[in-house]
């Protein structure tokens, strides 16, 4: 069976509006905002265009960032708020050397403020624009989130000002690595546990990056770089929080105390209560969208509900084949409701032929989209009654629909179907105990079965014979499955 299927579960995405309106919403953005709005020409900026120390509390006072805050921390949020207004271009800062105007009666030490071009995407972009300024504030949110902690920066730099990198024992590319492939993760498992409702404990992420697949019980070293690892990132998801891409439940700060003193604790919490202590974390609408742009930019392949739906039949078919049960149904209701639903059903049809390996399982999905389409499929799929290949189909779809005057199958349809129906099993599912079962009914169903089977023209018989032979428990009927698939391997 084809082995070549996405490594990702399709994510339902909300509407580019809804997600623009997120992204505004979202605190870090909408405080860079009001400051990129408040700056002006009199606003002053160091030379690296940071806000100069004497500028910080009057920011800090436009955003509202005052009494409830601790001393400091309402000029640190708008000091970071700012750095996003400058990094994604809402505001523009010359540099000091370049204002050397006629004017000028001196070198000029500070920079000096106008506002940006992406300023005007606020009121006069659409929601694509809007969006895509958010992803350049997540890529500045993300380079400090990646960046060394301040106290071991502190600790680096020399006599003579410089910081020095290699005394961090920090790899900037390492440390990226580590954060893509734990967001990675969480987009993984928010799709995978049907859309994110709830949120992931965080000693679960860490060890999904640290904790080796086959390893069975973590050894003490693993469970120390866990817990180092959880620390760090209880850094990081405060740091993404603010700009929408999580919602986040802190580490318990009792923990932090009990690490400090006795150091990182060799042991994965166990009870739900201990999990919820050591931080939870959850994907928002927003986040699902943004780490999903981070991947397509990467090369990854991740597919969106709703990609198929200018795509033909075929496309559709072949592109739901190894989708969730949920996300093949939205994708194909999307689908649907650009054409007529007679049109459709002979789309689907028509798609659904062939002898591929793909082909079987594009038949099942062919005949759970013509449920969709209702009653007003019914003609397309008579027309099929005497398809060698749709012939099967086409009855069990009727039957289900509950019309009259089909035609029972020929004998040799019937098997037809039966070899067709596994092989779509096959190869959407493996060889899962429901499979097990189907297998067993229809060999007690049948007497002689496999004598008829090993006969059916189907590229794929020889290969449900051996799986039938794998699957059924009784020792005698595998043999006889067996038996049946050299013959019709041997019947070339």
């Amino acid at each position: 069976m084809p082995g070549d299927r996405p490594t990702l579960p399709p994510v339902r995405l909300l509407s580019e509006a809804e997600l623009a309106r997120d992204a505004l919403a979202a605190p870090l953005l909408a405080r860079a905002v009001r400051l990129a709005r408040w700056a002006g020409p009199t606003t002053r900026v160091g030379a690296g265009g940071e806000l100069v120390d004497e500028q910080l509390p009057a920011a800090a006072e436009v955003l509202g960032l005052g009494d409830e805050l601790s001393e400091g921390d309402g000029e640190a949020y708008a000091s970071e708020a700012w750095r996003v207004a400058v990094d994604t271009g809402l505001v523009e800062v010359d540099d000091p050397d370049e204002n050397t105007g006629p004017d000028a009666a001196a070198p000029d030490t500070e920079g000096h403020v106008t506002a940006g071009e992406q300023l005007g995407v606020l009121t006069s972009g659409g929601p694509q624009d809007i969006l895509s300024l958010w992803l350049d504030a997540l890529d500045v949110v993300f380079a400090d989130a990646t960046a060394p902690v301040l106290d071991d920066l502190a600790a680096a730099i020399g006599d003579d000002g410089e910081i020095d990198l290699a005394s961090l024992d920090w790899d900037p590319e390492l440390e990226a690595e580590f954060l893509e492939g734990v967001l990675g993760n969480l987009y993984l498992l928010t799709l995978v546990e049907g859309g994110g409702e709830g949120p992931v404990p965080l000693p679960v992420l860490a060890a999904s990056m640290i904790v080796p697949d086959d390893m069975g019980e973590p050894t003490d070293d693993i469970l120390e770089q866990v817990s180092e690892a959880m620390m760090r990132l209880d850094d990081q998801f405060r740091l993404l929080e603010p700009i929408g891409l999580v919602s986040y439940v802190p580490v318990d700060e009792a923990l932090m105390v009990e690490d400090t003193e006795d150091g990182p604790d060799a042991s994965l919490p166990v009870g739900e209560e201990d999990v919820a202590r050591y931080g939870m974390v959850r994907l928002t609408p927003l986040g699902l969208y943004g780490i999903r742009s981070r991947m397509l930019e990467a090369g990854v392949d991740a597919p969106a509900v709703g990609d198929l739906a200018d795509k033909d039949a075929h496309a559709l078919l072949d592109g739901v084949a190894h989708f969730p049960e949920l996300s093949a149904r939205a994708e194909t209701e999307q689908w649907l409701t650009r054409r007529a639903p007679a049109d459709a059903a002979h789309e689907l049809l028509a798609a659904a032929r062939g002898t591929d390996p793909g082909a079987p399982l594009r038949r099942l999905h062919c005949q759970q989209a013509l449920s969709l389409v209702g009653a007003e499929a019914e003609a397309a799929v008579r027309e099929v009654l005497d398809d060698a290949e749709l012939g099967g189909l086409a009855r069990v779809w009727l039957a289900e629909l509950g019309a009259g005057d089909v035609p029972p199958p020929p004998e040799s349809m019937i098997f037809w179907l039966a070899i067709d129906t596994i092989a779509a099993q096959l190869d959407a599912e493996g060889e899962p105990d429901e499979l097990q079962e189907l297998v067993e009914g229809l060999v007690g169903q049948h007497s002689g079965f496999f004598e008829a089977a090993w006969r059916v023209e189907h590229p794929a018989t020889a290969e449900v014979l051996e799986a039938m032979g794998r699957l059924h428990r009784d020792r005698a009927v595998s043999k006889d499955a067996r038996k049946a698939a050299f013959k019709a391997r041997s019947r070339g």
